[in-house]
This record gives structure tokens, sequence and C-alpha cells, in this order.
């Protein structure tokens, strides 16, 4: 039995279940149609997967989703209920062989280079080059954009939330209520915690791809307890003796010592709250982290908690603090520090003044701004509505675009220069400066030398003839890797811990203007002459020439 569930956990873990050919929109399989009728099968593509902008008003993008990519391209295969769903959708007079060549399409023949997952991207430089058969690289596009979408937009909100943290605030993701639908919130905690938060509270994702899973209690724990006669066990056995202590009375008296110090009324707290937390905490004697603003933060909550810390204390265990889900965040942080300092000099605690301080309640990346410059004391933020569901953004708008045909380059032309596309194969490169920093990212046809160390570059913004400057790089990266090749994955992927490391590790190389908050500075993407003399050429030869009369 042990072995069965173990094969289907892997099984589960290896690739969500709705990813599959058919998580696509119709118009590609009626080009593939097209493709099929028009003699195209033998053609050879190249196809871009890039964005235009940054989100969040931001300079910088997360790359990720690339791992579900490749696990999409592994289990690439119309099934026969595909087939059969098919034949019953599309019109009647599709000839029956397409079906049999559908039916027998796999990956084998595609080629997928990307960039690292969890690396900074920027707009216009392709995120993935997909090369191969042109009706195997037209069906994948939906269902490569729909997996890289919003896992880059997801990491990049949490990337964002943890600069404004700080390293030393702890970020943990409680979105999975608030989510847009199941595959919604797994696909967030997984893309916040690559991001760089700490834990979610969505305990899938954690089995799922071993990310930490925390959590404490709702209000309707505390409100389900009136008074002190609901409480049905009052014992807890030491840590260290083993012998019963009983909890209930040290609570009780420690609550009387503690109001006399921080001069709350025992009368004014909540016999019903602090029943609640004595039985939270003999249930979890080890993990007692309590919501103490069920009722009121100063009158009650604290005065509660402190009694039952410090009872189980008596106990030989450490609370390990609060959670506060209401109210003036900043005040109460700083209130709840204060009274633990006060409360763990005058009993001889000292560990009592640095228990945690956790808060929650609709934070978005402008209330922890706001609550860095009011000065507050809190330990760790947990964030679910805003991050889950981007509010700020809720797409990234990667676009998936055909560059070259049978070795022929391809480009898009719009009277909106920022849709024109980049034409043919290319390379990328980032470009570092002496101290370490990225300076530029360049596009060059693939045919080009890549850039040399110490040798003077000429970069060209791709639309405007006039912006252009040399670049002598101190180091050079190459950022493609071939990742996908002869139907097999090429490199295997990253534990999200590494790719979680990758994050942190590539937003260290920029320049911290172009990561602040308020104007950052753009990052600059550029081409090389060759590449902007090619994509200018093209332009004219493909433009119309218009007539006045």
């Amino acid at each position: 039995m042990s072995s069965e569930i173990s094969i289907a956990d892997k099984q589960m873990a290896r690739q969500n279940g709705i990813v599959q050919p058919l998580l696509t929109d119709l118009y590609q399989i009626t080009m593939a149609y097209a493709y099929w009728k028009s003699g195209k099968v033998n053609d050879v593509a190249v196809f871009d997967l890039f964005f235009r902008t940054n989100p969040f008003q931001g300079e910088f993008t997360i790359f990720a989703g690339l791992e579900e990519c490749m696990k999409f391209l592994e289990n690439f295969h119309y099934s026969n209920s595909d087939i059969k769903y098919l034949k019953q959708t599309l019109p009647e007079n599709i000839e029956p062989e397409f079906y049999l060549y559908l039916k027998e399409l796999t990956c084998k023949d595609i080629i997928v280079s990307a960039i690292e997952e969890g690396s900074v991207v920027f707009p216009r430089v392709p995120l993935l080059r997909v090369e191969g058969p042109l009706i195997v690289a037209q069906l994948l596009e939906t269902t490569l954009l729909t997996l890289v979408n919003f896992a880059s937009l997801m990491a990049t909100n949490a990337a964002r939330y943890r600069m404004v943290a700080g390293k030393n605030v702890s970020l943990l993701e409680f979105g999975l209520r608030r989510a847009q639908g199941p595959d919604g919130g797994l696909s967030a905690s997984k893309y916040a915690y690559i991001g760089g938060f700490d834990g979610t509270s969505n305990v899938l994702a954690g089995k799922m791809f071993n990310i930490p899973v925390k959590g404490t209690h709702a209000h309707s724990f505390v409100t389900s307890f009136s008074t002190l006669d609901d409480i049905h066990r009052v014992t807890l056995t030491h840590a260290q003796t083993r012998e019963p202590c009983n909890l209930l009375e040290s609570a009780m008296e420690w609550r009387s010592r503690v109001s006399t110090v921080i001069d709350v009324s025992t009368e004014e707290s909540s016999d019903g709250e602090l029943a609640a937390l004595i039985s939270y905490a003999i249930a979890f004697p080890t993990g007692f982290l309590a919501l103490v603003d069920t009722y009121d933060v100063k009158r009650s909550g604290l005065l509660n908690f402190c009694a039952v810390a410090l009872a189980l204390n008596d106990c030989g265990y450490r609370a390990v603090g609060i959670r506060i889900d209401s109210g003036d965040l900043a005040y109460l942080s700083v209130l709840a520090r204060e009274t633990f300092e006060k409360v763990g000099e005058t009993f001889n605690v000292p560990w009592f003044a640095k228990l945690t301080i956790v808060a929650s309640n609709d934070i978005n990346e402008e209330t922890i701004l706001s609550l860095n410059e009011q000065g507050h004391k809190i330990d760790c933020f947990g964030i679910g509505t805003h991050l889950v569901t981007c509010q700020r953004q809720p797409a990234l708008g990667c676009v998936y675009k055909l560059v070259e045909i049978n070795g022929q380059p391809r480009i898009k032309l719009s009277q909106d220069v920022g849709k024109v596309t980049i034409p043919g194969h290319k390379e990328a490169y980032r470009l570092f400066g002496a101290d370490g920093h990225a300076l530029i990212d360049l596009l060059q046809r693939s045919s080009e030398p890549a850039p040399v160390v110490g040798q003077k570059v000429l970069c060209r913004h791709p639309f405007q003839e006039s912006k252009r400057a040399y670049v002598i790089p101190s180091y050079v990266e190459h950022l493609y890797k071939i990742c996908w090749k002869d139907g097999r994955v090429c490199t295997a992927p990253k534990p999200l811990s590494k790719v979680r490391e990758r994050v942190q590790s590539s937003l260290r190389t920029l320049r911290q203007d172009i990561k602040r908050n308020l104007n950052p500075t753009p990052y600059k993407v550029a081409v090389s002459d060759d590449l902007y003399n090619f994509i200018h050429d093209l332009w004219l030869q493909n433009a119309p020439i218009g007539e006045l009369s």
C-alpha cells in the first residue's frame, strides 16, 4: 500500500493533471489543420516567447515556470479521448488522416533553449526559444504561455515583497482561500516560495513541492470558547520532569501578576479567550503561536497570551509568539514588543522579549513600506489576497511570436513600434561591469560571434537610431541553455530551494536604483549593430509603400 501511495505522490508532483495538449486555444488546432492541409508538415519554425513590459510598474521580472514547461513537453501526446473529442468539435470536413497525424505527434523533434529559471529577465529578451516542426511548435504556444505567464508574475510579485520587507523579516503566503481556484492557489504557493517567501499555509503545496508549511488558528477557535468551564483538559506533562502541570491554575495566577505589570485589569480580559489559548497551548505546547485580536489586543489578547506563555514556561516549554490580524499593525506591534520586554524583564524570562510577532490583514507592498516608516516591530508577515491574485497587475502579457520559418526570418510589423518583433534566430548575452553589476542585455543574430570580455561592443536600441553606446564588459553571461532536445530534458530541473537561491543571487546583480520601489531606473536591452541593420532592412522589405494622390 505504501509503495502505491509513493508512486501516486510522485506522479502528482510530476505534472499537474490539467496540463495537457487540449489545454490550448482552439485556433492552435485549426491552424495546425490549415498548416497540414497546406503541405507545411515538414516546415521548420523558430518561435520566441517573451514579454514587452515589466509588471507592477517595476523594471525587472523573475522568470519562472520552466520546469512545468519541461513536464508538459515530456508528456505531450494526444490521447484517444482527445482525438474523439476533436472529431466531435472540429468541422466535419476535416480529413481523417489529420487525426491520425495528431495521434502520432510528440515533441521529439523540438529544441527548447531557455534562460535559467529564477533569473532576472527583461522586456524583449526571449525567455524561451522553441525550434522544430512548425505544426508542433505552434500547438505548444498557449500551454507554454499559461505555464510561464502566471508563474513569472507570481515570482516577481513575491520577490518585490521580499525586497520591501527586508531579509530579517519572515514572509508567509496565506492566499489559498483567496486565489483564483485550486490550481491558482497551488501555483501561487509554489512561485511565492521561489520568489522569496519562507513558507505557506497551503498543506497540499507543502506536500507536493516540499515547501515549509505554517499556520496557527482562526478567530473561530477563540470564539468557540465562552468561559473557563469550556476547558475540558487542564493538565500538561512537564517537558523535562514529565510531571503533570495544571496549566489553568498557573495561567490564572500569571494573569493576575502580569495585569499589574502592564496595567490592564483582569476584569477587562476575556475568559473565553483565555480558555481558548490554554486549550491551544495544551494541544501545541512547543508551537504555541496565538491569535490575539479576537476581542481587544491591548485589554485582553496580550494579557491572556502572556499568562499562558508564562504558564507554559513553568512547564518547561517556550511559546513561539502572537499573530495580529486587524487594527493599527504598527502601533499594536510596538505595544506587543514593549509588553514582552517589560514582562520578560520583570519576571526574569529573557527570551520573552524576543517572542515572534506575526501580522496579517490585507497586506500589500505599500502597507509594508508604510509600516517600515512607522518603525513597526513585526517579525513575520502573513500575506494572502494581494500576493496570490497579483491585484496590482493581474497579468504579465507574455507573447509567442514566429521569428523564422525554414531558415528565413519573419517580422511582425505594427504602427505601435512596441509590438514590432525582433526577427530571426538570436542569442542573448548579459554584459557585466567591473563592479559585478549587470550593465545591459544584448541580443545578437546567432551567426555572430559572442561578445568578448574586455572588447568594445556596440549596443543599439532596436528601434531608435540615435540611442547607442559602446560597452566594454568585464564578464559576459550567455543567457540560453538547451533544456529540451531529442525528446528529453537535457538539464535536470533544480529543486525549488535552488531556484529560490537563484532568484536572490540574480537580483543582487542589479543596481539598487533598478530595483527601488519608486521611479526605478530602466534596465537597458539592446541589439548588436548587425541585428539592428538586419531588423530595419527586413522592416523596409515587408512594410507596404504608401501612395499619395
